[in-house]
């Protein structure tokens, strides 16, 4: 009988032929080897499963799928599918073009052993081009905790959760999977829900995570205005305000920044969602109105008392 990995790495996978074998490669050379990594090819028709042929028979902590039916085509159903194989202790995601650092499983390990924590935190640079191998191997850094308490920064990124850049428990993801329609988004959506049903985790300053940019990505459509991101994203904003008022999470600060985020989104009906979404006593429901129409004009002279300000200065 197979052993049981300690980790499982979850890579989806879509006509990323020419990136793939180096982002496979930086999970081979891990410090940490109790892993398996499966990988979900999401119906791409490049040559991504030949060049991968050669690893999946001399390495078998390799596992390559094809996404079935029963999953959303897109990366959200691609890594609900791995989460469902997954038999790992813990999880994380990698993607199928960027690369992780040696000891990203090792030291993301040992925090969530010595700690009674849910989730470990760790920075994630980007690059352009080819990558410069010359990392940083000292395990001397500073940390800090984050818990539920957290959520309202978390969501205004002012505390930024990115993409594979956090090891989970299994137990986070125990109830908990990505929404499979959502095409931008999915992983801020997925984790307000998540930092909001668990215990406390930790965010160590170290860099174990190597993103790598370029135009054909789903951030780079965000970035270009491309509709289906950006209906995705008002989405997702609708689903998060749900489960926080759900919780009793929802603060005034949290709905006065979601409102505000609105007016960008007015083709999208956004704030009339999150007002049947918030579904109010009619004075509150008044108030909120009333902030909204009122909310250009403050937002102008707001504008108008900054420059002054740094004209001052």
């Amino acid at each position: 009988m197979k052993p049981i990995p300690k980790v499982s790495i979850i890579m989806a996978t879509y006509n990323r032929s020419e990136y793939i074998l180096e982002s496979i490669q930086s999970i081979q050379y891990q410090t940490f080897k109790d892993w398996e990594c499966i990988i979900i090819d999401d119906g791409g028709t490049d040559n991504t499963q030949q060049i991968l042929e050669p690893v999946l028979k001399q390495d078998s902590r390799f596992q390559y799928f094809m996404r079935t039916p029963n999953y959303q085509k897109g990366l959200p159903g691609s890594r609900n599918y791995g989460l469902d194989l997954a038999k790992g202790d813990y999880i994380i995601f990698f993607d199928d073009d960027d690369i992780a650092h040696p000891q990203n499983l090792e030291l993301c390990v040992l925090e969530l052993s010595n700690n009674d924590i849910s989730f470990c935190r760790y920075i994630r640079d980007i690059f352009r081009g080819d990558f410069i191998y010359n990392y940083d191997y000292s395990k001397e850094y500073t940390f800090f905790y984050i818990d539920s308490q957290d959520i309202n920064k978390i969501l205004r990124n002012e505390l930024q959760f990115n993409s594979c850049a956090v090891m989970w428990t299994k137990e986070c993801y125990s109830n908990h999977r990505y929404t499979e329609h959502l095409k931008y988004a999915e992983e801020w959506e997925v984790y307000a829900r998540i930092l909001t049903s668990v215990n406390r985790g930790i965010s160590i300053n170290k860099t174990l995570y190597y993103g790598r940019k370029h135009s054909v990505s789903i951030t780079g459509d965000f970035g270009n205005k491309n509709l289906s991101s950006l209906a995705s994203y008002t989405d997702a904003i609708q689903l998060v305000i749900a489960n926080l008022k759900n919780k009793k999470m929802l603060s005034n600060e949290i709905i006065r920044y979601f409102i505000q985020v609105s007016l960008e989104y007015k083709e999208y009906s956004l704030f009339g969602r999150i007002i049947n979404t918030l579904d109010l006593p009619k004075y509150e429901e008044l108030k909120w109105r009333l902030f909204y129409a009122h909310l250009p004009l403050r937002l102008y002279f707001y504008g108008i008392w900054k420059r002054v300000k740094n004209n001052i200065h």
